[in-house]
Protein backbone atom coordinates (compact mmCIF):
# COMPACT_ATOMS: atom_id res chain seq x y z
CA UNK A 1 0.00 0.00 0.00
CA UNK A 2 2.80 2.37 0.90
CA UNK A 3 4.63 1.53 -2.32
CA UNK A 4 1.51 2.28 -4.37
CA UNK A 5 0.97 5.57 -2.56
CA UNK A 6 4.58 6.54 -3.16
CA UNK A 7 4.29 5.68 -6.88
CA UNK A 8 1.11 7.79 -7.22
CA UNK A 9 2.76 10.67 -5.37
CA UNK A 10 5.77 10.59 -7.67
CA UNK A 11 3.55 10.38 -10.76
CA UNK A 12 1.53 13.39 -9.58
CA UNK A 13 4.71 15.44 -9.27
CA UNK A 14 7.01 14.26 -12.06
CA UNK A 15 4.69 12.26 -14.32
CA UNK A 16 5.86 9.28 -16.33
CA UNK A 17 3.22 6.67 -15.53
CA UNK A 18 1.71 6.92 -19.00
CA UNK A 19 5.07 6.53 -20.70
CA UNK A 20 5.97 3.62 -18.42
CA UNK A 21 2.73 1.81 -19.24
CA UNK A 22 3.32 2.23 -22.98
CA UNK A 23 6.95 1.18 -22.61
CA UNK A 24 6.01 -2.04 -20.84
CA UNK A 25 3.75 -2.98 -23.76
CA UNK A 26 6.15 -1.96 -26.55
CA UNK A 27 6.66 -4.83 -29.01
CA UNK A 28 10.16 -6.07 -29.81
CA UNK A 29 10.99 -8.18 -32.85
CA UNK A 30 12.05 -11.74 -32.07
CA UNK A 31 14.71 -12.33 -34.76
CA UNK A 32 18.09 -13.26 -33.27
CA UNK A 33 19.99 -10.59 -35.22
CA UNK A 34 18.32 -7.85 -33.18
CA UNK A 35 20.38 -8.96 -30.17
CA UNK A 36 23.70 -8.11 -31.86
CA UNK A 37 23.54 -4.52 -30.67
CA UNK A 38 22.92 -5.71 -27.13
CA UNK A 39 26.22 -7.59 -27.16
CA UNK A 40 27.92 -4.23 -27.58
CA UNK A 41 25.69 -2.57 -24.97
CA UNK A 42 26.35 -5.15 -22.27
CA UNK A 43 30.05 -5.39 -23.07
CA UNK A 44 30.12 -1.61 -22.53
CA UNK A 45 28.61 -2.14 -19.08
CA UNK A 46 31.36 -4.65 -18.24
CA UNK A 47 34.05 -2.30 -19.55
CA UNK A 48 32.70 0.57 -17.42
CA UNK A 49 32.57 -1.49 -14.22
CA UNK A 50 36.02 -3.01 -14.66
CA UNK A 51 37.42 0.37 -15.70
CA UNK A 52 36.23 1.98 -12.48
CA UNK A 53 38.01 -0.76 -10.52
CA UNK A 54 41.27 -0.20 -12.42
CA UNK A 55 41.25 3.55 -11.81
CA UNK A 56 41.60 2.89 -8.07
CA UNK A 57 45.09 1.44 -8.57
CA UNK A 58 46.51 2.75 -11.85
CA UNK A 59 48.94 5.70 -11.62
CA UNK A 60 48.97 7.74 -14.86
CA UNK A 61 52.46 9.10 -14.46
CA UNK A 62 55.63 8.83 -16.53
CA UNK A 63 57.90 9.63 -13.59
CA UNK A 64 60.64 7.05 -13.38
CA UNK A 65 60.80 4.67 -10.42
CA UNK A 66 62.81 1.57 -9.60
CA UNK A 67 60.53 -1.45 -9.49
CA UNK A 68 60.56 -3.46 -6.27
CA UNK A 69 57.28 -5.34 -6.57
CA UNK A 70 56.23 -8.97 -6.66
CA UNK A 71 57.33 -9.77 -10.23
CA UNK A 72 60.91 -10.96 -9.68
CA UNK A 73 62.27 -10.79 -13.28
CA UNK A 74 61.79 -6.99 -13.33
CA UNK A 75 63.01 -6.16 -9.82
CA UNK A 76 65.50 -3.32 -9.82
CA UNK A 77 64.50 -2.19 -13.34
CA UNK A 78 63.84 1.51 -13.92
CA UNK A 79 60.38 2.11 -15.35
CA UNK A 80 57.53 4.61 -15.34
CA UNK A 81 54.99 4.72 -12.53
CA UNK A 82 52.32 3.81 -15.08
CA UNK A 83 54.06 0.55 -15.93
CA UNK A 84 54.89 -0.19 -12.28
CA UNK A 85 51.25 0.29 -11.27
CA UNK A 86 50.16 -2.00 -14.11
CA UNK A 87 52.42 -4.69 -12.67
CA UNK A 88 51.03 -4.01 -9.21
CA UNK A 89 47.46 -4.46 -10.47
CA UNK A 90 48.48 -7.68 -12.20
CA UNK A 91 50.41 -9.39 -9.41
CA UNK A 92 49.53 -7.71 -6.10
CA UNK A 93 45.92 -6.49 -6.25
CA UNK A 94 43.47 -9.28 -5.43
CA UNK A 95 41.64 -10.11 -8.65
CA UNK A 96 43.60 -7.44 -10.50
CA UNK A 97 44.75 -9.66 -13.38
CA UNK A 98 41.22 -10.99 -13.91
CA UNK A 99 39.76 -7.46 -13.97
CA UNK A 100 42.50 -6.23 -16.32
CA UNK A 101 41.82 -9.04 -18.74
CA UNK A 102 38.04 -8.62 -18.45
CA UNK A 103 38.49 -4.94 -19.30
CA UNK A 104 40.57 -5.80 -22.35
CA UNK A 105 38.38 -8.66 -23.56
CA UNK A 106 35.28 -6.55 -22.91
CA UNK A 107 36.64 -3.81 -25.16
CA UNK A 108 37.32 -6.28 -27.98
CA UNK A 109 33.82 -7.76 -27.70
CA UNK A 110 32.33 -4.26 -27.40
CA UNK A 111 33.85 -3.28 -30.74
CA UNK A 112 33.07 -6.67 -32.29
CA UNK A 113 29.42 -6.32 -31.28
CA UNK A 114 29.30 -2.81 -32.72
CA UNK A 115 30.70 -4.01 -36.05
CA UNK A 116 28.21 -6.91 -36.25
CA UNK A 117 25.33 -4.57 -35.35
CA UNK A 118 26.48 -1.98 -37.90
CA UNK A 119 26.74 -4.58 -40.67
CA UNK A 120 23.28 -5.95 -39.88
CA UNK A 121 21.81 -2.46 -40.11
CA UNK A 122 23.67 -1.74 -43.35
CA UNK A 123 22.80 -4.90 -45.25
CA UNK A 124 19.11 -4.80 -44.22
CA UNK A 125 18.64 -1.07 -44.89
CA UNK A 126 17.82 -0.23 -41.26
CA UNK A 127 19.56 3.14 -41.69
CA UNK A 128 16.83 4.53 -43.97
CA UNK A 129 14.29 7.15 -43.01
CA UNK A 130 13.50 7.81 -40.16
CA UNK A 131 16.72 6.36 -38.67
CA UNK A 132 19.43 8.42 -40.38
CA UNK A 133 20.24 10.27 -37.13
CA UNK A 134 20.57 7.02 -35.21
CA UNK A 135 22.89 5.69 -37.92
CA UNK A 136 25.13 8.76 -37.65
CA UNK A 137 25.25 8.39 -33.87
CA UNK A 138 26.22 4.74 -34.30
CA UNK A 139 29.07 5.65 -36.67
CA UNK A 140 30.28 8.29 -34.19
CA UNK A 141 30.14 5.73 -31.39
CA UNK A 142 32.19 3.29 -33.45
CA UNK A 143 34.89 5.91 -34.00
CA UNK A 144 34.92 7.03 -30.36
CA UNK A 145 35.20 3.49 -29.01
CA UNK A 146 37.99 2.66 -31.44
CA UNK A 147 39.86 5.80 -30.43
CA UNK A 148 39.33 5.16 -26.73
CA UNK A 149 40.55 1.61 -27.16
CA UNK A 150 43.79 3.01 -28.60
CA UNK A 151 44.11 5.39 -25.63
CA UNK A 152 43.57 2.63 -23.08
CA UNK A 153 45.90 0.25 -24.90
CA UNK A 154 48.67 2.87 -24.65
CA UNK A 155 48.37 3.59 -20.91
CA UNK A 156 50.52 0.76 -19.40
CA UNK A 157 53.65 2.22 -21.05
CA UNK A 158 55.02 -1.21 -21.89
CA UNK A 159 57.19 -2.01 -24.90
CA UNK A 160 54.23 -2.99 -27.11
CA UNK A 161 52.08 0.06 -26.34
CA UNK A 162 55.16 2.29 -26.66
CA UNK A 163 55.58 1.08 -30.25
CA UNK A 164 52.01 2.24 -30.91
CA UNK A 165 52.73 5.62 -29.35
CA UNK A 166 55.79 5.93 -31.56
CA UNK A 167 53.53 5.51 -34.60
CA UNK A 168 51.08 8.06 -33.14
CA UNK A 169 53.95 10.51 -32.71
CA UNK A 170 55.12 9.96 -36.29
CA UNK A 171 51.60 10.52 -37.65
CA UNK A 172 51.21 13.71 -35.60
CA UNK A 173 54.57 15.12 -36.70
CA UNK A 174 53.74 14.42 -40.37
CA UNK A 175 50.76 16.83 -40.35
CA UNK A 176 51.82 19.85 -42.43
CA UNK A 177 52.46 23.19 -40.70
CA UNK A 178 51.15 22.27 -37.24
CA UNK A 179 52.42 18.71 -36.77
CA UNK A 180 55.48 19.46 -34.67
CA UNK A 181 53.54 21.85 -32.42
CA UNK A 182 50.80 19.28 -31.89
CA UNK A 183 53.36 16.59 -31.07
CA UNK A 184 55.11 18.77 -28.50
CA UNK A 185 51.76 19.70 -26.92
CA UNK A 186 50.51 16.11 -26.83
CA UNK A 187 53.70 14.43 -25.65
CA UNK A 188 55.06 17.28 -23.53
CA UNK A 189 58.35 17.59 -25.39
CA UNK A 190 60.56 15.39 -27.52
CA UNK A 191 59.37 11.80 -27.82
CA UNK A 192 58.51 10.06 -25.58
CA UNK A 193 57.94 13.21 -23.51
CA UNK A 194 56.49 13.20 -20.04
CA UNK A 195 52.82 14.06 -20.52
CA UNK A 196 51.38 11.60 -23.02
CA UNK A 197 50.22 8.98 -20.49
CA UNK A 198 48.44 11.40 -18.10
CA UNK A 199 46.81 13.17 -21.03
CA UNK A 200 45.62 9.95 -22.63
CA UNK A 201 44.38 8.85 -19.21
CA UNK A 202 42.20 11.97 -18.90
CA UNK A 203 40.76 11.34 -22.35
CA UNK A 204 40.32 7.63 -21.68
CA UNK A 205 38.50 7.84 -18.34
CA UNK A 206 36.77 11.25 -18.53
CA UNK A 207 36.13 12.81 -21.92
CA UNK A 208 35.39 9.82 -24.17
CA UNK A 209 33.41 7.83 -21.56
CA UNK A 210 31.38 10.97 -20.86
CA UNK A 211 30.50 11.24 -24.55
CA UNK A 212 29.69 7.53 -24.67
CA UNK A 213 27.41 7.79 -21.64
CA UNK A 214 25.44 10.44 -23.55
CA UNK A 215 25.42 8.85 -27.00
CA UNK A 216 24.90 5.19 -26.05
CA UNK A 217 21.57 5.77 -24.23
CA UNK A 218 20.50 8.16 -26.99
CA UNK A 219 21.30 5.57 -29.65
CA UNK A 220 20.10 2.45 -27.86
CA UNK A 221 17.20 3.69 -25.77
CA UNK A 222 15.80 7.14 -26.49
CA UNK A 223 15.62 7.09 -30.30
CA UNK A 224 14.87 3.36 -30.41
CA UNK A 225 11.97 3.70 -28.00
CA UNK A 226 10.62 6.74 -29.80
CA UNK A 227 10.62 4.98 -33.17
CA UNK A 228 8.88 1.90 -34.50
CA UNK A 229 11.10 -1.16 -34.42
CA UNK A 230 12.33 -2.58 -37.69
CA UNK A 231 11.46 -6.16 -38.64
CA UNK A 232 11.87 -8.54 -41.54
CA UNK A 233 9.16 -8.92 -44.15
CA UNK A 234 6.60 -11.67 -43.78
CA UNK A 235 3.03 -12.33 -44.76
CA UNK A 236 0.54 -9.84 -43.33
CA UNK A 237 3.08 -7.31 -42.05
CA UNK A 238 2.95 -3.67 -43.11
CA UNK A 239 5.25 -0.72 -42.52
CA UNK A 240 3.29 0.52 -39.51
CA UNK A 241 2.49 -2.92 -38.08
CA UNK A 242 4.70 -4.48 -35.39
CA UNK A 243 4.88 -8.19 -34.66
CA UNK A 244 6.85 -9.28 -31.60
CA UNK A 245 6.97 -9.82 -27.86
CA UNK A 246 6.13 -7.12 -25.29
CA UNK A 247 8.99 -5.54 -23.36
CA UNK A 248 7.62 -6.82 -20.07
CA UNK A 249 7.94 -9.60 -19.19
CA UNK A 250 9.17 -11.41 -22.34
CA UNK A 251 11.84 -9.12 -23.76
CA UNK A 252 13.02 -8.05 -20.30
CA UNK A 253 13.66 -11.70 -19.45
CA UNK A 254 15.51 -12.26 -22.71
CA UNK A 255 17.70 -9.22 -22.41
CA UNK A 256 18.56 -9.95 -18.76
CA UNK A 257 19.67 -13.46 -19.73
CA UNK A 258 21.67 -11.97 -22.59
CA UNK A 259 23.40 -9.57 -20.17
CA UNK A 260 24.43 -12.51 -18.00
CA UNK A 261 25.65 -14.48 -21.02
CA UNK A 262 27.78 -11.59 -22.29
CA UNK A 263 29.27 -10.89 -18.85
CA UNK A 264 29.88 -14.59 -18.28
CA UNK A 265 31.56 -15.02 -21.67
CA UNK A 266 33.88 -12.07 -21.00
CA UNK A 267 34.74 -13.46 -17.55
CA UNK A 268 35.42 -16.90 -19.06
CA UNK A 269 37.69 -15.47 -21.75
CA UNK A 270 39.56 -13.41 -19.15
CA UNK A 271 40.01 -16.49 -16.96
CA UNK A 272 41.15 -18.96 -19.61
CA UNK A 273 42.82 -16.92 -22.37
CA UNK A 274 45.73 -14.61 -21.59
CA UNK A 275 45.71 -11.22 -23.26
CA UNK A 276 48.18 -8.33 -23.27
CA UNK A 277 50.76 -9.79 -20.84
CA UNK A 278 52.58 -6.50 -20.23
CA UNK A 279 55.02 -8.12 -17.80
CA UNK A 280 56.52 -10.12 -20.68
CA UNK A 281 57.14 -7.05 -22.82
CA UNK A 282 58.99 -4.96 -20.27
CA UNK A 283 58.96 -1.16 -19.89
CA UNK A 284 59.09 1.00 -22.98
CA UNK A 285 62.44 2.41 -24.04
CA UNK A 286 62.77 4.40 -27.31
CA UNK A 287 65.93 2.44 -28.15
CA UNK A 288 64.11 -0.92 -28.13
CA UNK A 289 61.89 -2.42 -30.81
CA UNK A 290 59.95 -5.67 -30.34
CA UNK A 291 59.62 -7.98 -33.34
CA UNK A 292 56.15 -8.98 -34.53
CA UNK A 293 54.35 -6.15 -32.73
CA UNK A 294 50.63 -6.27 -33.53
CA UNK A 295 47.87 -3.93 -32.33
CA UNK A 296 44.40 -5.07 -31.28
CA UNK A 297 42.24 -6.21 -34.18
CA UNK A 298 40.26 -2.99 -34.50
CA UNK A 299 43.44 -0.94 -35.15
CA UNK A 300 44.97 -3.50 -37.49
CA UNK A 301 43.67 -1.82 -40.64
CA UNK A 302 45.62 1.37 -39.85
CA UNK A 303 48.77 -0.65 -39.28
CA UNK A 304 48.20 -2.36 -42.61
CA UNK A 305 47.65 0.93 -44.42
CA UNK A 306 50.98 2.22 -43.09
CA UNK A 307 52.78 -0.92 -44.25
CA UNK A 308 51.28 -0.90 -47.74
CA UNK A 309 51.83 2.75 -48.58
CA UNK A 310 54.84 3.43 -50.86
CA UNK A 311 57.46 5.88 -49.53
CA UNK A 312 56.02 8.95 -51.20
CA UNK A 313 56.77 12.52 -50.14
CA UNK A 314 57.29 15.93 -51.67
CA UNK A 315 58.56 19.34 -50.59
CA UNK A 316 56.55 22.54 -51.00
CA UNK A 317 57.45 26.02 -49.69
CA UNK A 318 60.18 24.53 -47.57
CA UNK A 319 57.92 21.95 -45.92
CA UNK A 320 58.19 18.21 -46.48
CA UNK A 321 54.83 16.48 -46.83
CA UNK A 322 55.14 12.77 -46.05
CA UNK A 323 52.34 11.10 -47.97
CA UNK A 324 53.49 7.66 -46.86
CA UNK A 325 52.21 8.53 -43.38
CA UNK A 326 49.47 11.07 -44.05
CA UNK A 327 47.49 8.98 -46.52
CA UNK A 328 47.33 5.80 -44.38
CA UNK A 329 46.68 7.73 -41.17
CA UNK A 330 44.03 10.07 -42.57
CA UNK A 331 42.71 8.66 -45.85
CA UNK A 332 42.20 5.04 -44.74
CA UNK A 333 40.04 5.81 -41.67
CA UNK A 334 38.55 8.84 -43.41
CA UNK A 335 37.32 6.72 -46.30
CA UNK A 336 35.86 4.19 -43.86
CA UNK A 337 34.03 6.57 -41.52
CA UNK A 338 33.07 9.23 -44.08
CA UNK A 339 31.72 6.52 -46.37
CA UNK A 340 29.62 5.06 -43.56
CA UNK A 341 28.31 8.48 -42.51
CA UNK A 342 27.21 9.72 -45.93
CA UNK A 343 26.00 6.43 -47.35
CA UNK A 344 22.31 6.72 -46.30
CA UNK A 345 22.07 10.10 -47.99
CA UNK A 346 23.87 8.94 -51.15
CA UNK A 347 21.53 5.96 -51.47
CA UNK A 348 18.50 8.19 -50.96
CA UNK A 349 19.76 10.59 -53.64
CA UNK A 350 20.34 7.78 -56.14
CA UNK A 351 17.07 5.93 -55.55
CA UNK A 352 14.86 8.94 -54.86
CA UNK A 353 13.39 6.91 -51.98
CA UNK A 354 12.14 9.30 -49.28
CA UNK A 355 9.52 6.99 -47.77
CA UNK A 356 9.48 5.84 -44.16
CA UNK A 357 10.77 2.27 -43.78
CA UNK A 358 10.17 -0.09 -40.89
CA UNK A 359 10.36 -3.31 -42.90
CA UNK A 360 13.88 -4.52 -43.62
CA UNK A 361 15.38 -5.64 -46.91
CA UNK A 362 16.94 -9.01 -47.52
CA UNK A 363 20.52 -8.42 -48.74
CA UNK A 364 19.84 -10.33 -51.98
CA UNK A 365 16.98 -7.96 -52.84
CA UNK A 366 19.35 -4.95 -52.97
CA UNK A 367 22.36 -6.36 -54.83
CA UNK A 368 24.10 -3.02 -55.33
CA UNK A 369 24.06 -2.14 -51.63
CA UNK A 370 25.11 -5.66 -50.69
CA UNK A 371 27.96 -5.56 -53.19
CA UNK A 372 29.16 -2.23 -51.81
CA UNK A 373 29.04 -3.63 -48.28
CA UNK A 374 31.05 -6.74 -49.15
CA UNK A 375 33.54 -4.58 -51.04
CA UNK A 376 33.97 -2.49 -47.90
CA UNK A 377 34.53 -5.61 -45.81
CA UNK A 378 37.18 -6.82 -48.25
CA UNK A 379 38.84 -3.37 -48.21
CA UNK A 380 38.99 -3.47 -44.42
CA UNK A 381 40.05 -7.13 -44.40
CA UNK A 382 42.96 -6.64 -46.81
CA UNK A 383 44.27 -3.72 -44.75
CA UNK A 384 43.83 -5.69 -41.54
CA UNK A 385 45.65 -8.74 -42.92
CA UNK A 386 48.48 -6.65 -44.36
CA UNK A 387 49.12 -5.31 -40.86
CA UNK A 388 50.77 -8.67 -40.20
CA UNK A 389 52.72 -8.93 -43.44
CA UNK A 390 55.95 -9.58 -41.54
CA UNK A 391 54.38 -12.43 -39.59
CA UNK A 392 52.90 -13.89 -42.78
CA UNK A 393 56.23 -13.64 -44.60
CA UNK A 394 58.09 -15.31 -41.72
CA UNK A 395 55.67 -18.18 -41.17
CA UNK A 396 55.03 -18.95 -44.84
CA UNK A 397 58.62 -18.29 -45.96
CA UNK A 398 57.62 -15.62 -48.48
CA UNK A 399 59.59 -12.52 -49.33
CA UNK A 400 58.38 -9.53 -47.32
CA UNK A 401 58.46 -7.35 -50.44
CA UNK A 402 56.44 -9.92 -52.37
CA UNK A 403 53.89 -10.07 -49.56
CA UNK A 404 53.60 -6.29 -49.54
CA UNK A 405 53.04 -6.13 -53.31
CA UNK A 406 50.44 -8.89 -53.16
CA UNK A 407 48.47 -6.83 -50.66
CA UNK A 408 48.95 -3.64 -52.70
CA UNK A 409 47.32 -5.33 -55.67
CA UNK A 410 44.63 -6.89 -53.48
CA UNK A 411 43.59 -3.56 -51.95
CA UNK A 412 42.72 -2.31 -55.47
CA UNK A 413 41.43 -5.47 -57.13
CA UNK A 414 39.84 -7.17 -54.10
CA UNK A 415 36.96 -4.75 -53.42
CA UNK A 416 36.06 -4.51 -57.12
CA UNK A 417 36.05 -8.27 -57.54
CA UNK A 418 34.06 -8.68 -54.32
CA UNK A 419 31.43 -6.21 -55.57
CA UNK A 420 31.02 -7.97 -58.93
CA UNK A 421 30.84 -11.48 -57.47
CA UNK A 422 28.45 -10.46 -54.68
CA UNK A 423 26.11 -8.71 -57.07
CA UNK A 424 26.15 -11.76 -59.35
CA UNK A 425 25.30 -14.05 -56.42
CA UNK A 426 22.44 -11.78 -55.31
CA UNK A 427 20.93 -11.75 -58.79
CA UNK A 428 21.20 -15.53 -58.92
CA UNK A 429 19.41 -15.84 -55.58
CA UNK A 430 16.68 -13.51 -56.84
CA UNK A 431 16.19 -15.72 -59.90
CA UNK A 432 15.87 -18.74 -57.62
CA UNK A 433 13.21 -16.96 -55.54
CA UNK A 434 11.26 -16.02 -58.68
CA UNK A 435 11.31 -19.64 -59.75
CA UNK A 436 9.93 -20.67 -56.35
CA UNK A 437 7.04 -18.21 -56.71
CA UNK A 438 6.29 -19.18 -60.31
CA UNK A 439 6.80 -22.96 -60.21
CA UNK A 440 6.37 -23.91 -56.57
CA UNK A 441 8.44 -25.50 -53.81
CA UNK A 442 10.50 -28.63 -54.29
CA UNK A 443 9.10 -31.50 -52.22
CA UNK A 444 11.90 -34.04 -52.64
CA UNK A 445 9.48 -36.59 -54.11
CA UNK A 446 10.71 -38.13 -57.36
CA UNK A 447 8.30 -39.88 -59.73
CA UNK A 448 8.90 -41.84 -62.90
CA UNK A 449 6.82 -40.98 -65.92
CA UNK A 450 5.36 -43.34 -68.55
CA UNK A 451 8.32 -42.61 -70.84
CA UNK A 452 10.79 -43.67 -68.12
CA UNK A 453 11.99 -40.16 -67.17
CA UNK A 454 12.19 -38.91 -63.59
CA UNK A 455 10.69 -35.63 -62.37
CA UNK A 456 10.32 -34.01 -58.99
CA UNK A 457 6.92 -33.17 -57.58
CA UNK A 458 6.52 -29.50 -56.70
CA UNK A 459 3.77 -27.99 -54.62
CA UNK A 460 2.46 -24.42 -54.96
CA UNK A 461 4.10 -21.93 -52.62
CA UNK A 462 1.94 -20.62 -49.78
CA UNK A 463 1.19 -16.93 -49.47
CA UNK A 464 3.54 -16.72 -46.49
CA UNK A 465 6.36 -18.33 -48.48
CA UNK A 466 5.73 -16.02 -51.40
CA UNK A 467 5.69 -12.88 -49.26
CA UNK A 468 8.99 -13.79 -47.57
CA UNK A 469 10.85 -14.14 -50.89
CA UNK A 470 9.12 -11.43 -52.93
CA UNK A 471 11.29 -8.29 -53.06
CA UNK A 472 9.76 -4.83 -52.65
CA UNK A 473 8.75 -2.94 -55.75
CA UNK A 474 11.55 -1.10 -57.58
CA UNK A 475 12.04 2.53 -56.71
CA UNK A 476 10.26 5.02 -59.00
CA UNK A 477 12.50 6.82 -61.42
CA UNK A 478 13.78 10.13 -59.98
CA UNK A 479 12.14 13.10 -61.66
CA UNK A 480 14.49 14.98 -64.00
CA UNK A 481 14.19 18.76 -64.33
CA UNK A 482 12.03 19.98 -67.20
CA UNK A 483 13.69 22.06 -69.92
CA UNK A 484 11.96 24.47 -72.25
CA UNK A 485 13.86 23.32 -75.35
CA UNK A 486 13.55 19.61 -76.03
CA UNK A 487 16.95 19.57 -77.76
CA UNK A 488 18.77 20.63 -74.57
CA UNK A 489 19.78 17.61 -72.47
CA UNK A 490 19.34 17.72 -68.68
CA UNK A 491 22.37 18.74 -66.61
CA UNK A 492 25.15 16.21 -66.22
CA UNK A 493 24.46 15.54 -62.53
CA UNK A 494 20.87 14.53 -63.36
CA UNK A 495 22.00 12.23 -66.16
CA UNK A 496 24.49 10.63 -63.77
CA UNK A 497 21.77 10.21 -61.18
CA UNK A 498 19.45 8.54 -63.67
CA UNK A 499 22.20 6.17 -64.82
CA UNK A 500 23.01 5.27 -61.21
CA UNK A 501 19.32 4.70 -60.51
CA UNK A 502 18.99 2.31 -63.46
CA UNK A 503 22.05 0.37 -62.30
CA UNK A 504 20.78 0.32 -58.73
CA UNK A 505 17.44 -1.29 -59.51
CA UNK A 506 18.82 -3.76 -62.06
CA UNK A 507 17.29 -7.12 -61.12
Amino acid sequence: MKVGSLARALDDRVGGAGFLNRAMRKAFATHWSFLLGEIALYAFVVVLITGVFLTFFFKPSMEEVVYNGAYVPLKGVTMSEAYASSLEITFEVRGGLLIRQMHHWGTLIFLGGMVAHLLRNFFTGAFRKPRELNWLIGVALFGLVMLNGLFGYSLPDDLLSGAGLRILHGVTVSIPLVGTYLAVFLFGGEFPGGDIVPRLYSLHVLLVPGLLLVLVPLHAVVLTWRQTHTQFRKHGLKERMISGDPFFPVFLGKTTAWLLWVAGTIALLATVFQINPVWLYGPYLPSRVSAGSQPDWYMGFLEGALRLMPPWEFTAFGYTVTLSVLIPALAAPGLLFLGLAVYPFVERWITGDRAVHHLLDRPRDVPTRTGIGIAGIVYYGVLWTSGGNDVIATNFHISLNATTWIFRVAIVVGPVLAYVVTRWICLGLQARDRRLVEHGVETGRIVRGPEGGFTEIERPATEEEKSSVTPPAPHPRPALPQVSNGDVPPPAKHRIREALHRAWDMR
